[in-house]
């Protein structure tokens, strides 16, 4: 695997940044999650990951993870700014600069923060919703009386983690060029904006035919008929999307097809050229959505299918799975690109990633010694209960 010889240290935090480590675990990167002792994680993104818990508020706990990230090749900082500058553990430690050396100088520095780090929202708190409000996207979602949200996508990881993981990459070509580690720095706010650069762009576009019209009133923000989602009889839904003039002939043609004898709207029937008529769209789409719901989704799904009308089922998660993996049973969406001439990687199935589930062996794998754990768990820095169980004579 590309990243079979990279070491990763992430600290744990929400979407963005545990998202950047299962990209880097999936390619063959060792990752290690550094978690706070007697904590719950609810993160899914575990895949291929170990997990320490660790605090580095007491002074050897720092000098635990001081070790562990001078042996790192990237680490991945989730939070606001200046927070791991704050506890002893921020670039500088470990790149140095001119007044002295670094810990670490090779290493790849990667910081994920919601809003720009030296905007006039850096320590404020935000999410996912907030920094693709602030990028001039969410402006553009369709909607009838306001914009409509699509999930944590956007800025947790398209804008984010997705970003990050393009700058660690980038930083490590870098480095086997000069020698010389990198800080990456990625906000969610102008990641979102750099991946939202196509409609933004033609948002200042004068007569944009894609985007050029109030939202909702364009071609790919719902306002086209012919790009939209349909409720079928079941309840269930069909995406549709036939923009080119040869891909809505062929849906117009399945359609028809498909359509109960003699189906129309008040004896009107849609025509190749209803594409091109912007007076005829709201007929069109009263018959699209009457149409779709005179049979179930698989129905439509099965007239469509092995056509270029660019018409498919809205398929559930469940069925998404089944449809991806082998038996249905895979629980993480299999990892992609797939990079063809390389070993691919296999990676545990374990159920979940337990906080300092690998506490002892990666200390150990840094060179401290069993009376060094044993200390480390005496003084607090690896929780309560390591405490508690060293105090008590038990083993860790």
């Amino acid at each position: 695997m590309a990243l079979s010889d990279i070491k990763v240290v992430e600290f744990a935090g929400l979407a963005p940044a545990p998202f950047a480590g299962l990209i880097l675990a999936d390619n063959g990167a060792t990752v290690i999650r550094i978690d706070q002792p007697d904590s719950f994680s609810a993160d899914v993104l575990y895949r291929g990951k170990r997990s320490i818990a660790i605090n580095p508020k007491i002074p050897s706990g720092r000098e635990a993870l001081l070790k562990l990230i001078s042996s790192a090749d990237v680490l991945i900082d989730p939070f606001r700014p200046g927070v791991l500058e704050r506890l002893g553990l921020g670039p500088e430690v470990f790149l140095g600069n001119a007044d002295h050396e670094g810990l670490n100088p090779m290493l790849i520095y990667g910081r994920i923060a919601g809003f720009p780090r030296t905007g006039p929202q850096k320590d404020m708190a935000g999410h996912d919703i907030n920094y693709v409000a602030l990028s001039g996207a969410l402006a553009m979602f369709p909607g009838s009386d306001k914009p409509t949200f699509p999930l944590n996508l956007l800025a947790d990881f398209a804008g984010g983690g997705m970003t990050c993981v393009l700058g660690i990459l980038l930083a490590l070509v870098e480095r086997g060029k000069s020698g010389r580690g990198q800080v990456v720095d990625t906000d969610m706010v102008s990641g979102t904006r750099y991946i939202a650069a196509y409609p933004l762009m033609h948002a200042f576009i004068p007569g944009s035919l894609l985007f050029g019209k109030e939202r909702g009133k364009n071609v790919l923000d719902g306002g086209a008929p012919f790009y939209d989602i349909y409720v079928c009889k079941d309840g269930l839904y069909m995406s549709v999307g036939c923009l080119e003039p040869q891909f809505f002939k062929a849906f117009v043609d399945g359609f028809l097809n498909a359509l109960p004898a003699g189906f129309d709207l008040d004896g009107w029937r849609p025509t190749y050229q209803t594409q091109f008529n912007r007076d005829e769209w709201d007929r069109l789409r009263d018959f699209m959505i009457i149409g779709f719901k005179t049979n179930n989704r698989d129905y439509w799904a099965a007239a469509f299918h092995g056509t270029d009308a660019c018409a498919l089922p809205v398929l559930t998660p469940k069925e998404a799975r089944a449809s991806t993996s082998p038996g249905g049973n895979e629980p993480f969406p299999p990892a992609h690109p797939q990079i063809h001439g390389s070993q691919p990687l296999q990676l545990p199935r374990d159920d979940r990633l337990n906080p300092g589930q690998h506490t002892r062996e990666i200390l150990l794998e840094v060179g401290l010694s069993e009376a060094e754990t044993r200390q480390l768990a005496y003084e607090g820095a690896l929780g309560k209960e390591a405490r508690s169980s060293v105090v008590s004579g038990h083993k860790l």
